[in-house]
C-alpha cells in the first residue's frame, strides 16, 4: 500500500475560489471573510526547517491524530478546530498567531541547533533560562520539564531558542500573552505525558502554538502531539536501551532526522534525496503513531487527493 502510494502523494494544492492562500512548511492554508481558515495538510516533510520531500499519506495522519487531539484536550486548553472536513483538511476558526512557538522538553535530547541536548553536550549549562545539572547523559529525563520558547522564523528561516526575558524584550508578545500560553502549553504536555504513559509511550517533547481569536482568547493553533510536532519514545525498552548505551526507540520524525545527519546535511545546502526505503519507513512509523496512540486503525482514503479534497470542499 505505502509503495503504491510514494508517486500519488499530494504535494501542493491551489484551490481557487476557497481563499486567500498561504503556503506553510507541510499545511497549504485558505482564509475567508468569514473568520474561518480551511487547512490542508499535505504530504510535505519537514526537518531543519526545509521542505525535504513528501511521505505516502502523511497528511492524513497529521490531520487525523491532530483533531484527535483537540477533541482529547479542549477541556485543557481552547483550541481553534471546527470541523473536519476531509482526511486532510479541517477548518478553523481564523486567528491572529503568536510570535513565539512554545516548546516543552522533558529529556535531555535532539538533533537540531536548537535542541537542548546539542547545546548540552558543547558546555552550555543553562538553556533558554533553565540551569541544568552536570552529569547528564544523552537521552536522559530532565529533573523536570521545562519551557524552551522559540522565535518564529518564516518559511525558509531557522527557528531561535530564547528565554522568557530574551522573548519579551524583542518586543513582538507582551508578558501577559506569553505567559497565558506558557501556562496553557504546561498543562497539556502534563496531560500528554499522562495519556501517553497509558500506551506504554513516552512524549519527551512537544512544540504548541497559539493565536488570538477574534473575539480576543489565546487559543491552541496548528496541530498538537503528532509526529510532526512532538517526539515519541517506547516506555517499555527506554530503560534497557539506555543501561545499553543506546538510542531510545521511537516513531516519529526524528528518524527522518536522523537519516538525514548521516548524509551530512543539517539545513544547509542541497537536500539529499530520500530513498524510496526510507520513505516507506518513516511513513510506517507516522501510522503507528497514530494507532498506538489512538488506538484506531488507520485506513488512509487511497483516491487522488486533489479530486477528494474538491469534492469534500464542494469546490
Amino acid at each position: 500500500m505505502l509503495r503504491a502510494a510514494l508517486s500519488t502523494t499530494l504535494e501542493t494544492t491551489s484551490f481557487e475560489g476557497l481563499g486567500e492562500r498561504y503556503e506553510g512548511k507541510v499545511r497549504d492554508n485558505y482564509s475567508t471573510s468569514d473568520g474561518r481558515r480551511t487547512i490542508v495538510v499535505t504530504d510535505r516533510i519537514s526537518a531543519f526547517d526545509r521542505v525535504i520531500g513528501t511521505l505516502p499519506f502523511k497528511g492524513q495522519v497529521l490531520n487525523r491524530i491532530a483533531c484527535w487531539w483537540f477533541d482529547q484536550s479542549k477541556a485543557v486548553a481552547p483550541n481553534h478546530m471546527l470541523r473536519l472536513v476531509d482526511p486532510a483538511v479541517i477548518e478553523v476558526v481564523e486567528c491572529q498567531p503568536l510570535a513565539v512557538e512554545m516548546i516543552v522538553r522533558a529529556y535531555l535530547t535532539g538533533v537540531t541547533s536548537t535542541s537542548v541536548w546539542t547545546h548540552y553536550k558543547q558546555g552550555a549549562r543553562v538553556f533558554c533560562g533553565h540551569k541544568l545539572p552536570d552529569g547528564l547523559r544523552e537521552n536522559e529525563k530532565l529533573p523536570k520539564p521545562i519551557l524552551t520558547p522559540s522565535t518564529k522564523a518564516a518559511k525558509g528561516g531557522h527557528d531561535v531558542s530564547a528565554s522568557r526575558e530574551e522573548i519579551l524584550a524583542m518586543g513582538q508578545i507582551t508578558a501577559a500573552d506569553f505567559d497565558a500560553a506558557a501556562e496553557m502549553s504546561m498543562a497539556l504536555f502534563a496531560f500528554g505525558q499522562k495519556l501517553c504513559h497509558e500506551r506504554g509511550l513516552i512524549l519527551v517533547d512537544t512544540k504548541y502554538e497559539f493565536g488570538r481569536t477574534p473575539d480576543g482568547r489565546i487559543v491552541v493553533i496548528d496541530e498538537i502531539h503528532t509526529p510532526d510536532s512532538s517526539r515519541f519514545w517506547f516506555e517499555g525498552t527506554y530503560g534497557e536501551r539506555m543501561a545499553r548505551g543506546e538510542r531510545p526507540d521511537s516513531f516519529d520524525k526524528e528518524y527522518v532526522r536522523r537519516w538525514l545527519s548521516a548524509q551530512g546535511f543539517s539545513g544547509d545546502g542541497p537536500i539529499p534525496v530520500i530513498p524510496d526505503d526510507v520513505r516507506i519507513e518513516a511513513a510506517s512509523r507516522y501510522i503507528e503513531t497514530y494507532e498506538t496512540i489512538t488506538g484506531e486503525p488507520f485506513v488512509p482514503d487511497t483516491s487522488s487527493p486533489i479530486e477528494r479534497i474538491r469534492r469534500n470542499l464542494r469546490l
